[in-house]
């Protein structure tokens, strides 16, 4: 039936459509099967020698550290101490790779994973004297990252979703920063906040910019952000935290 307010010769306006990013979680896929290859070798290693010889080698433990064993600032990130412990992180990795490499891409959110636990392993290198292992340093830097984008990108996203989906990370924030201060839980409270403030500083500088380009009816979402901002964001991260990890040697 035809709209009576419509004049003759009018066409109704075709709907908008915009095209949002189809990339895959390539880089969530292959950190995860990393990862689980890794504690396998950890679960072998340990249930034939009874020694747990990959964290002996590549735990964050600060006297070895100490030593110039720098690996182990990283090296952390792939290595777990139960069945729980790398569920529960690889669940997370899956749940917020997987949403934030859609528009990061592969190369810059596995740069992001990896500086944010760098990160997250320096901060509880100077603050935290017992040993650590686990992917939380850098999913919490995921998880900053994810937050830091949602406010980058607001105008894209409408008021509305913007403050459900702030709503929803500062809950979850606040959730595990207060459970991991609780008495016996045994977490590494400084890995996490300097996971977080890494991913938060790489994706301030490095984060997708989105913007809406093309032509009616037909448009694409496209990251402006540009190369050089995400290298030098990288730089600023890597070095800051270089420069903090130094702070031991020089109280010294």
């Amino acid at each position: 039936m035809t709209d009576p307010a419509q004049t003759e010769g009018e066409r109704p306006t075709p709907p908008i459509q915009v095209k949002l990013p189809k990339k895959q979680a390539i880089a969530t896929y292959a950190l995860i099967g990393i990862t689980v290859g890794v504690f396998l070798l950890q679960f072998l290693a340990e249930t034939i020698t009874g020694s747990d010889f990959l964290f002996i080698y590549g735990g964050k433990i600060n006297a070895f550290i100490n030593m110039g064993q720098i690996w182990r600032l990283v090296t952390p990130l792939f290595l777990h101490g139960s069945i729980l412990h790398i569920v529960f992180n690889m669940y997370a990795l899956y749940v917020i790779g997987r949403r934030l490499e859609r528009f990061y891409g592969h190369g810059r959110l596995l740069l992001l994973y990896l500086l944010a636990g760098f990160a997250g392993n320096v901060l509880s290198y100077v603050l935290t004297p017992a040993p650590s292992l686990g992917a939380s340093t850098a999913i919490f830097g995921l998880l900053g990252a994810e937050g830091m984008f949602i406010l980058e990108n607001r105008k894209i996203f409408g008021p509305v979703r913007t403050r459900q989906e702030i709503t929803y990370f500062v809950m979850i924030l606040m959730i595990n920063l207060v459970y991991g201060f609780m008495p016996g839980t045994n977490i590494d409270n400084m890995g996490h906040i300097g996971g977080f403030l890494g991913g938060i500083f790489f994706a301030w500088k490095g984060g997708p910019i989105l913007a809406v380009r093309g032509q009616t009816p037909f448009f694409d979402m496209v990251d402006v952000r540009k190369k050089s901002d995400v290298v030098l964001a990288s730089a600023v991260v890597l070095i800051g935290f270089a420069i903090i990890a130094l702070i031991p040697f020089f109280v010294s």
